[in-house]
């Protein structure tokens, strides 16, 4: 009985997909085939909780088959990550006229992203302190005890590493490992390497000119070929979206939501706070908001749904370049950057909340002035190499609270209403990427203001 079941749950699937194939084919955009594929993936996940229960063998089993969309297009997006970013990379800079640029770039990128985080752990340390948080309020259950101790763990490998060996862990010693995306800091390893074979082309291109062109005809060549998997890859973004976002509902833990109401709530105050605080610093730069929001948007809700800023790499880079503007270079470098450092919602406004809340359980007083500039500083220099994928929040947490000298397994007390809140943490730091990168382009003079402006230069990759 179970396995006609599960089989008739598959069958629905792929009933929805063929609505979404058949929308494709009637020109139906992009934005609207992925918000499509968002909604009916919350209202599927709702049913079939509710008929089959979080616990039910029959959902499992569903889950695993669906999961073979939703993961398995995580999969085919970070399968494609390490090529795109170094081909791109290196592309950009052999077309830079003078490598100063690319100082200026990586420095703007940088320098915004952590910037942005300082001001978003400031929004998380006053969001903490509006809403009265306080770890004491929330009661610890089995679950809770578990990922205490695995935090503790984890840290406990940690503390062997200081600051300077972390920051030395950005540079790769084994392009190959990192290209297996083995570290967490991974991404920045090859985008590492990426900047390095670049500059040597163009020192080649002096002295060896006929060797520098061989290089740039091959170059080209491998990024067509890159670009058009990519184009593939995301024609598939609904379909992926559409069982990621049925899987999280199906599998939320609504009596964890119900029982940490406040924090949820007020973590997505936080969040929406810091995502109008971006807006308007694309109105300061003279961009129109909304037209942002309408170019990023696809970009936003895979984010969202997949949790993965590593893995929303190709479409971020899609939709600055096609829909926002952006040139070439920075597109690249900020999507790269922005998967493993300065990340507002994992690196930012989550550590910063975690600490207010902890605080009074040691004896420390929240509202001390020396505590709250303490937190928002060591926030946003920790905010370095925090991983681009699940779990990046917790890796950031860990830093930031035993850097204030602060348990770190009561982190563990929010585990049920974790993946809730990093759909929207991983949705903010993507977007802090995208306007770095904006901005960035728009400081340098590259921005490109009649493709921003123009309603139908959008990131649709299915039309490509």
């Amino acid at each position: 009985m179970d396995t006609v079941l599960i089989l008739i749950n598959i069958i629905v699937l792929l009933a929805i997909i063929g609505v979404l194939i058949y929308m494709q084919k009637k020109h139906v955009s992009f934005a609207k085939r992925v918000f499509t594929a968002m909604g009916v993936g919350i209202v599927l996940g709702a049913i079939l909780q509710a008929i089959y229960g979080v616990e039910s063998e029959v959902l499992t089993g569903t889950l695993d088959w669906y999961g073979i969309v939703g993961s398995g297009y995580v999969r085919l997006l970070m399968l494609i990550v390490v090529p795109l970013v170094m081909v791109s990379i290196i592309r950009a800079i052999i077309n830079l006229e003078q490598t100063k640029q690319l100082g200026k770039m990586a420095a703007w990128i940088i320098g915004i992203l952590i910037s942005t985080t300082l001001v978003a752990a400031i929004v998380g340390i006053s969001t903490a302190l509006v809403f009265d948080l306080n770890a004491e309020q929330i009661e610890a259950g089995h679950a809770e005890s578990d990922q205490a101790a695995s935090i503790e763990e984890r840290y406990a490998s940690m503390e062997e590493q200081s600051t300077p060996q972390r920051i030395l862990n950005f540079i790769p010693s084994n392009i190959f490992l990192d290209m297996t995306g083995e570290r967490p800091t991974s991404v920045i390893g090859v985008v590492i390497f990426s900047l390095i074979v670049g500059i040597a082309v163009l020192g080649v291109r002096r002295k060896q000119p006929e060797h520098a062109e061989l290089f740039v005809k091959m170059v080209n060549a491998i990024y067509s070929v890159v670009m058009r998997i990519v184009t593939l890859i995301l024609r598939l973004t609904p379909f992926g979206v559409l069982a990621m976002m049925t899987n999280m509902v199906a599998t939320t833990n609504f009596q964890g939501v119900l029982e940490l109401g406040k924090f949820v709530l007020a973590s997505y105050v936080a969040i929406i706070v810091m995502f109008i605080i971006h807006l308007i610093l694309v109105t300061v730069f003279g961009l129109n908001p909304m037209t942002y929001v309408k170019k990023a948007i696809p970009a936003l809700v895979f984010a969202f749904t997949s949790r993965s800023s590593a893995g929303t790499i190709p479409i971020n880079i899609q939709a600055q370049k096609n829909g926002l503007g952006v040139d070439d270079g920075t597109a690249n470098i900020s999507a790269s950057f922005g998967a493993t450092m300065g990340q507002n919602g994992c690196a930012g406004i989550y550590p910063a909340m975690l600490a207010v809340m902890i605080a009074p359980t040691v004896g420390i007083n929240p509202l001390s002035f020396e505590f709250l500039i303490q937190l928002a500083l060591i926030t946003a220099i920790s905010s370095f190499g925090v991983a681009g994928v699940g779990g990046g929040a917790t890796f950031a947490a860990i830093i930031v609270l035993s850097s204030m000298g602060l348990p770190v397994g009561l982190a563990g007390l929010l585990i049920s209403v974790e993946a809730l809140i990093d759909m929207g943490r991983t949705a903010l730091n993507v977007n802090g990427s995208m306007v770095a990168g904006t901005l960035t382009s728009k400081i340098l003079g590259n921005h490109d203001a009649n493709k921003f402006n123009d309603k139908h230069a959008v990131a649709d990759q299915a039309s490509v």
